[in-house]
């Protein structure tokens, strides 16, 4: 791809690609932040869902869970509203759901459901580029039907979150803004992000594996990943190198390991069961697919660089994000939303 196209490119990963696709559309926009010190963490996610065949019942979905590793009690919250009382802005970084409201930069808004309630006015900065979990030209076709991004890496948060009633000061939090889409959900994954590890906090990792239908037949594990760490960028994300590297979870640890001439990793993820709300997403062509949610649980990942024949070891206790996505009922994490 030429210089001029990525620029472009790098420019749009936050336009908003919802066109009323009749064949179906899911998309979000998602925040999450971890406490400096302690295992609280915040995941909010502004999204548009619209069934196959039926744009005129798109809906607007405003999530948000507060996750609470000190007395393991999560809150869960979602709103739904039709299409028309919100905004998935194709030019910028803008959306409106209701009241609720994400710009470049802040993002505000209220969700209940039951006696639960969290309500948020933050703001969030930052200077790095956007890391990409697939090559570009895969952003632009039809296949994978599921895309992911991060519009900010290593964003820090300011503000102001109610859990409850309970008021919380949120003082330089750091996590990241995300943009994923698509007209199916992923069959089945796992995903996983570190915004700065406990023991190097500059360094930013993003990595999934997935199994994708195809007609009666899921493929092997595909693993891309991409590490950002004393000022280098190591991509395991090509599709042969997704192809080759090795991927393996289950409920709840997370094996993972990619190397290439220049570089390998080697890592864990994992997290206690009562780490992780249950949420129902809806999948497009029908149906509902579980998530098992995380974003307080732990990291061990091991870069060997070759080329400079250095080995790091980067860690974090209970900073990484976790999501499971499945079919799956037997997962023993009750549903929250």
């Amino acid at each position: 791809m030429r210089a001029d196209d990525m620029r472009v490119f790098y420019g749009q990963v936050n336009h908003a690609r919802y066109r009323g696709q009749i064949e179906g559309h899911y998309e979000s926009f998602f925040q999450r932040a971890n406490h400096p010190s302690r295992p609280l963490a915040f995941w909010i996610r502004y999204t548009l869902f619209s069934p196959a065949l039926r744009p005129q019942d798109a809906i607007g979905e405003l999530w948000a869970v507060f996750f609470n590793g000190e007395t393991r009690r999560h809150v869960a919250v979602k709103k739904e509203l039709p299409l028309n009382e919100c905004l998935f802005d194709t030019t910028r970084l803008h959306v409106l759901i209701g009241d609720a409201e994400l710009s470049d930069g802040s993002l505000s808004g209220e969700a209940r459901t039951g006696r639960d309630s969290i309500s948020w006015s933050l703001s969030f900065r930052g200077d790095s580029a956007p890391v990409l979990l697939l090559p570009v030209p895969l952003y632009r076709t039809r296949l994978p039907a599921a895309k992911s991004l991060v519009g900010l890496p290593l964003a820090r948060y300011t503000g102001r979150i109610s859990i409850n009633g309970e008021s919380m000061d949120v003082e330089d939090w750091v996590g990241s803004q995300n943009h994923n889409w698509g007209s199916r959900h992923t069959d089945l994954y796992a995903w996983g992000q570190v915004a700065g590890f406990d023991t190097h906090p500059e360094s930013f990792l993003e990595l999934a594996t997935a199994r994708i239908r195809i007609g009666p037949f899921r493929t092997p594990p595909i693993t891309p990943a991409v590490l950002r760490h004393r000022g280098r960028e190591y991509a395991f994300n090509g599709l042969l190198q997704s192809v080759r590297a090795r991927g393996s979870f289950d409920y709840f640890f997370w094996n993972f390991a990619s190397k290439t001439r220049e570089a390998s990793i080697q890592g864990t993820i994992a997290a206690r069961r009562d780490a992780f709300v249950a949420l129902n997403y809806y999948n497009p062509p029908g149906g509902t697919k579980h998530c098992l949610n995380s974003k307080i649980a732990m990291c061990s990942l091991r870069l060997e660089d070759r080329a400079v024949g250095t080995v790091d070891v980067l860690e974090t206790k209970d900073r990484a994000a976790f999501e499971i996505l499945t079919d799956d009922r037997n997962h023993g994490v009750p549903i929250s939303v």
